[in-house]
């Protein structure tokens, strides 16, 4: 009698479950996007506007930079596990784990992989125009100067872009003063107004900087050239044939506890936005690449980052702060 009694619940359950999943969302959602305005900003915008017209109801995005991503990432492990909160994050979101000796949340356990959104194919390696360099080999030259005194600029201590210019700083043998940011906005405005001289950062944030000419790339960290700066050659056409960084993503997290009929719905409504031949065109205009996923398969890429980006702190000599 019991078990039936609990068969029953259980069958009772996930039909409540099913039901609640079916009439998500019935109010806004709530995206906070742990990076300034750039970057994560600019996908998670572009986003919420198609799912918002595809549900029926308000994604409102929210920016909460600080701490590289830490201030956003906490607001929504605290967050209640309904579905009206979710994350969008950079690959800092894997890195964090192995720069801060401490975090305010669980990585692993205090979050739900929804989906991926974007990949950005690779980093540019770029330099303020006033730079009086062309090419990465008369960077590196120059970076060699006696006196040079270079700086780059990152959105934070142990992202992407920081672990991608130490291990290059390493591989090319000089060595620059990084000056950490509050996101890829403010790191890319500081490279192109001439705050600092170097930034190798992700297509998105940049795009608009190298429009304006405000900002040279000399080389590319994919494996090859980005189709929207086709003029920009590799880092191994530029010269340097052993670095290679795949330049990060962006992806959607929710609370842990959320119910997985409703992180399923979000996955399939993201990878059925992507689908959209508008939505396609301004990804690709900001120069980042769609790969959208369902929660299983950001899950194991997920857990499968968490042990590439031990390695790169590793390499870059990063110790936990």
């Amino acid at each position: 009698m019991n078990m039936k009694i609990r068969v029953l619940a259980l069958a009772a359950t996930l039909v409540a479950s099913a039901a609640f999943a079916q009439n998500y969302p019935n109010k806004p959602v709530r995206v906070v996007v742990a990076a300034a305005t750039g970057g994560p900003d600019l996908v998670a915008r572009v986003i919420a506007a198609k799912l918002a017209e595809q549900l029926g109801q308000p994604f409102v995005v929210e920016n909460q930079p600080g701490a590289n991503g830490i201030v956003g990432a906490q607001t929504v492990a605290r967050a209640a596990p309904d579905g009206y909160t979710v994350l969008v994050y950079s690959s800092g979101f894997v890195i964090n784990p192995y720069v801060y000796k401490s975090l305010p949340y669980d990585t692993e356990k205090d979050f739900i992989p929804v989906t991926n959104l974007v990949t950005n194919g690779g980093l540019l390696f770029s330099v303020n125009s006033n730079l009086p360099v062309k090419s990465l080999k008369e960077f590196i030259d120059y970076a060699k100067k006696p006196g040079a005194n270079l700086s780059y600029s990152t959105p934070g201590v142990g992202n992407t872009w920081h672990l991608a210019t130490e291990v290059f700083d390493n591989i090319v043998g000089i060595k620059m003063t990084h000056i950490p940011y509050k996101g890829g906005g403010p790191a890319t405005a500081a490279a192109a107004q001439g705050e600092v001289q170097v930034v190798l950062a992700s297509p998105p944030p940049l795009m608009p900087h190298y429009k304006s000419g405000r900002v040279r790339a000399l080389a590319f960290s994919g494996e090859k050239r980005h189709p929207s700066f086709p003029e920009v050659p590799t880092m191994a056409e530029a010269g340097v044939p052993a670095y290679h960084h795949d330049g990060g993503w962006f992806g959607m997290f929710a609370p842990a506890g959320t119910p997985m009929e409703i992180v399923e719905k979000l996955a399939a409504e993201v990878r059925k936005a992507e689908e959209d031949p508008a939505v396609l065109q301004r990804i690709a205009n900001s120069g980042a690449f769609p790969a959208a996923s369902t929660p299983a398969e950001y899950k194991k890429f997920i857990q499968s980052e968490l042990k590439t980006y031990a390695e790169q702190a590793r390499i870059a000599g990063i110790q936990p702060e």
